[in-house]
């Protein structure tokens, strides 16, 4: 359950009310729809399956994938396959021992997919310390599938050049200070993400 399109309403409306430089980004874009995936283990594996190929491709992917395993919830099946099966899917090998690294984790406990700490940092790490899962993808899972509501996902390129150009910047900031540039938007920084990747889409200037 991501955030609703009230909640990202509310949340785009109060960083407006203090930084007129994003009510004036609002005025041209407008509001974005919700971004919502499904809470659970098998979202991420999905991921982990489409990262670095296109969304057809990674579509295409997973389903082979689906085909091979039966039921992509059931991670305890899914950890004892080997690595050259999980391969037949079209998996490159690390994205097979990443799959199964996951899917190890939350069938033994290790990873509590269900019940990931309330704290966001704490809940980051929890995810970033299975192979496979960066800083990036952690955040987009809490974000879209849990609907944290002030997950800053400052990593991502689209969200680092939208802040650039509705702040008026002359180049596109670093990972760093787009963290330090949006601390006054807390804790609303989840829907002001949002707002950032769906800037990026709309032609406005």
């Amino acid at each position: 359950m991501g955030l609703s399109a009230e909640a990202l309403r509310h949340g785009i409306d109060s960083v407006a009310a203090i930084e007129p430089r994003v009510a004036e980004a609002l005025a041209r874009a407008g509001y974005p729809e919700p971004r919502i995936s499904d809470r659970g283990a098998t979202t991420l594996m999905r991921a982990i399956v489409g990262q670095q190929i296109s969304v057809a491709a990674a579509a295409s992917v997973w389903a082979k994938f689906v085909a091979l395993v039966g039921d992509p919830t059931d991670m305890a099946h899914i950890a004892a396959l080997p690595i050259e099966t999980l391969r037949t899917a079209g998996l490159s090998g690390q994205k097979a021992s990443y799959v199964q690294s996951l899917a190890g984790h939350v069938a033994s406990g290790a990873l509590d997919i269900d019940n990931l700490p309330v704290d966001d940092d704490e809940a980051v790490a929890a995810l970033v310390a299975v192979k496979g899962i960066g800083r990036w993808s952690a955040e987009i899972y809490l974000l879209f599938a849990e609907g944290r509501l002030d997950i800053w996902p400052a990593g991502d390129l689209a969200v680092q050049i939208e802040l650039g150009r509705i702040m008026g910047l002359e180049k596109r900031p670093t990972e760093k200070a787009t963290r330090e540039l949006v601390e006054p938007w807390r804790p609303h920084r989840g829907a002001m993400a949002i707002f950032m990747w769906h800037h990026y889409k709309t032609p406005v200037f």
